[in-house]
């Protein structure tokens, strides 16, 4: 009889060992298949908007039809928040833009003080009157670096404070950091990944050939200094957004990167105004956020032109107003979703 109990009870000991090398066996493979998941982030819209901005006195500039239109946002250096937008349809000449400044004492500020004209395209170096565009700024080691169009080119300015910024010229005595490859190169954005700077911007065919293809697209240069950059590379064009605009290359307009975890988010914009449009992609790669496809798309959002701002461990997103009378905000957040 105790032989029978030893030989039931090493055969419920074996059956026991085996479940549990079973279950190891289910987690780790459960483990490495989470693993090989495939996650990618969407943003969504996670308060209500709140005005900040509202139309500027442009003075002897001022103008019916003027539209504050892409800007940026960042903490100076006494705590301040400041926005610089590009305004549109002004009476200052050429291309018809310049630069305006506000100041706000926190981001969710609803009174932010406006302060003025900010900056003009200077012609003795080589700008395109009235052609200013996009002013994005970040600031490293105390230095404040804002990256702008002067229609034709990205330029470079630096500040100390964040508020008032000098041009910085090359060799040639111009403000430019490159061109191209195509035509109205604007809307810089950078993003430093390890010890390299990414500028994303965007450029269009200086006239509609009539195609139903791209027409423009969202590039990248990168840079280990600021001051030599790589050849220009096509990071996202086409695919949906580009039968979602009104113009013929509208729909690559104020990239816009992100980095979340090892993921990245591109803001990608189509419309402005009562029907603003902006779509987003996640990627791996910060250089391929699909060429004509929809390959990586997550989302889209009625904002135009945004800005992402990480305060704390919340984002925001500030984006223009439908009217296209100034600025408005809200919190953000980055949904993980799963791809196989």
């Amino acid at each position: 009889m105790r032989k029978k109990n030893r030989i039931y009870l090493s055969a419920l000991t074996y059956t026991t060992e085996i479940r549990i090398v079973m279950c190891l066996l289910a987690v780790m493979f459960g483990s490495c298949e989470n693993r090989d998941k495939d996650f990618r982030y969407k943003a969504v819209i996670d308060s209500k908007w709140q005005d900040i901005t509202s139309m500027p006195d442009l003075g002897a500039y001022n103008k019916d039809r003027q539209e504050p239109v892409d800007f940026g946002v960042w903490k100076a250096k006494d705590g301040t928040w400041q926005l610089w937008s590009c305004i549109r349809n002004t009476k200052i000449g050429g291309n018809t833009r310049l630069f305006y400044r506000w100041e706000g004492k926190s981001l969710t500020d609803t009174a932010w003080q406006p302060k003025g004209i900010a900056m003009v395209a200077d012609t003795t170096l080589g700008e395109t009157e009235g052609g200013l565009q996009a002013p994005y700024v970040f600031e490293e080691e105390g230095i404040y670096y804002m990256f702008y169009g002067d229609w034709n080119r990205i330029c470079l300015a630096t500040s100390e404070d964040g508020k008032e910024f000098i041009r910085v010229l090359n060799e040639s005595g111009t403000p430019a950091l490159f061109s191209g490859p195509l035509y109205n190169t604007r809307d810089a954005m950078v993003l430093k990944i390890s010890d390299t700077y990414y500028c994303y911007y965007s450029a269009h065919n200086e006239h509609d050939d009539k195609t139903f293809g791209p027409q423009g697209a969202i590039y990248c240069r990168t840079s280990k200094d600021m001051k030599e950059w790589s050849d220009a590379v096509v990071v996202s064009r086409g695919g949906t957004p580009l039968e979602q605009t009104n113009w013929y290359a509208g729909d690559i307009e104020c990239p816009f990167v992100v980095k979340i975890n090892d993921s990245y988010v591109l803001f990608r914009n189509q419309l402005y105004g009562r029907y603003s449009l902006n779509t987003q992609y996640s990627s791996p790669d910060p250089l391929d956020f699909g060429d004509d496809d929809d390959r990586y798309l997550v989302g889209q959002l009625h904002v135009a032109a945004p800005e992402i701002i990480k305060e704390g461990d919340q984002y925001y997103i500030v984006s223009l107003k439908r009217g296209l009378d100034g600025m408005r905000i809200a919190k953000l957040r980055f949904d993980e979703v799963e791809t196989e």
